[in-house]
């Protein structure tokens, strides 16, 4: 539940963005058959991050939307581990775009869950 639309949320549209990005990697480096486990829970993970918030975002109370912003920070932190873990497969550089992306998006999403919480 919050004020504004959702699509000005900054972190549901930096989350957008991660999730395009990871279709990108999936489809442009990760095309090696002993990923394909780690590929689908990769993209799984990227999209749980902007459905959690989009779930929150249409519920009725700040309490569960607030949940669903929690669950979307595990969601990223999955995602951002990943990245970490596919390091032979994709360049340095890609993942530390990558990283650099959901720690931004983690500093939103805590700080939304922060200000939630006091209200």
């Amino acid at each position: 539940m919050s004020n504004g639309k959702l699509e000005e949320f900054k972190a549901y549209q930096k989350s957008l963005e991660l999730f395009d990005m990871v279709v990108n990697d999936i489809s442009q480096s990760l095309q090696d058959r002993r990923l394909d486990r780690l590929v689908s829970q990769q993209l799984a993970s990227a999209d749980s991050v902007c459905s959690n918030i989009e779930e929150g975002y249409g519920r009725e109370s700040t309490t569960e939307y607030r949940r669903f912003l929690i669950i979307a920070k595990g969601s990223l932190r999955e995602t951002l581990g990943r990245y970490k873990r596919l390091h032979a497969w994709l360049p340095e550089e890609v993942i530390k775009k990558r990283v650099a992306l959901a720690e931004e998006i983690n500093k939103m999403l805590s700080s939304a869950i922060k200000r939630l919480a006091n209200k």
